[in-house]
């Protein structure tokens, strides 16, 4: 794979520091998570073939052994806010002066500087920030949130992969590592460039909610079928259009593509409400139209497409899920489901054991309480 070869310490945290390493494991490389004694892990799906050491973080020795760590590692992911790694003594000026090759991504809200750089957020301040919420959402209706995509997943955790992709990249030239300031704010306003850039086109210029692509128009929109169900139109371009009015039994002198879109939007709901979302999508797949079903996550690995393409795959649980994306012709990506996430601390041993510690030095620092090995249970309150 892509990444084999390269060691990932990956500190943990919510979804997009998680989501950037889990990508990075996909591809090949080799992620330990750094866990916290006594943290909750379980809720962190995404650990797939990652390794697990839970060390004390507040321990004069457990912070030695991070950094006996970084020396090995080629990246090292830290989602905590600005100041807090280098108050543990773990900051980039101590670990790249130890490992000058070490890619360092601060994975952050805000960034590492700034008047928001200590404050605390979630995807929806970070998209709120960024100028994209603002867009998002019916006319007369208040912003709403692409529940915690955006920020989380496309300008953060994807965005860091990026970032420590192309630091691998260029460091094959210089041989040194450097400092990645993945911050979400920045990574969605990045994300939604686009978006920023094309304000001056027709197609914008509207309240919220009134523009082709925000749900004003009615040939950029969802629709009810006549089960519940929903179908999307995409029929943005004139022969798509025309396609889209010739499947549904009508023609642009009933609805002119830039006619009332009020109007016009009832004139196709009552349509869609004719037919159920199968028969719709029988007419569909045999027209070019830009029309599409609105699938479950339990139907869209199961769309012939997606089977077709063996976009999906089961995991250990038999849940299907995403296979990694892109795909490489070489060297593709792997989804890493022959065992669950880690327990916490669950490979403590080993990963100390290769760091050349012996078995009596392991059994002393957890004495101490510095470091935890997974034994086959946790406290029921996790």
């Amino acid at each position: 794979m892509a990444l084999r070869g390269i060691k990932v310490l990956e500190f943990a945290g919510l979804a997009p520091g998680p989501f950037c390493g889990m990508v990075l494991a996909d591809f090949g490389a080799s992620v330990i998570r750094i866990d916290k004694i006594g943290a909750n892990v379980n809720q962190d799906c995404t650990g797939n073939g990652k390794m697990s050491i839970a060390v004390n973080l507040k321990n004069e020795d457990g912070i030695n052994i991070i950094k006996k760590l970084s020396k090995k590692a080629d990246v090292l992911i830290e989602p905590f806010r600005t100041g807090v790694m280098e108050s543990l003594g773990l900051g980039p000026n101590v670990l790249l002066k130890e490992n000058p090759q070490l890619i360092y991504a601060r994975l952050t809200g805000y960034g590492d500087s700034g008047v928001y750089s200590r404050r605390a957020g979630h995807d929806i301040n970070y998209v709120a920030m960024s100028g994209l919420l603002s867009l998002f959402g019916r006319y007369g209706e208040k912003p709403i949130a692409p529940v915690n995509l955006a920020a989380d997943f496309g300008g953060g955790g994807l965005m860091c992969a990026f970032g420590i992709v192309m630091a691998l990249l260029e460091r094959k030239s210089s041989n040194l590592g450097q400092v990645i300031d993945c911050n979400m704010v920045e990574g969605t306003a990045y994300l939604g460039s686009w978006l920023y850039r094309s304000q001056h086109f027709p197609l914008w210029g509207n309240p919220r909610g009134k523009n082709w692509l925000d749900t004003g128009a009615h040939f950029y929109e969802t629709y009810e079928t006549k089960d519940g169900k929903f179908m999307a139109v995409g029929a943005l371009e004139p022969q798509f259009y025309e396609k889209l009015l010739k499947s549904l039994g009508l023609n642009e002198d009933e609805v002119p593509q830039l006619g009332n879109f009020e109007e016009s939007k009832q004139i196709l709901t009552k349509k869609f409400l004719e037919k159920t979302q199968e028969e719709w999508c029988k007419i569909f797949d045999n027209q070019d139209a830009c029309v599409t079903p609105v699938l479950s996550l339990e139907e869209a690995p199961k769309h012939p497409h997606s089977v077709e393409r063996k976009s999906y795959t089961a995991n250990y649980e038999g849940q299907l899920v995403p296979n990694p994306a892109p795909k490489l012709s070489r060297t593709p990506g792997l989804p890493q489901f022959v065992n669950p996430s880690p327990k916490r601390g669950q490979n403590t041993a080993s990963v100390l054991e290769e760091l050349g510690l012996s078995s009596s030095e392991i059994a002393q620092l957890e004495d101490k309480k510095v470091i935890e090995s997974y034994k086959g249970k946790h406290s029921s309150n996790l």
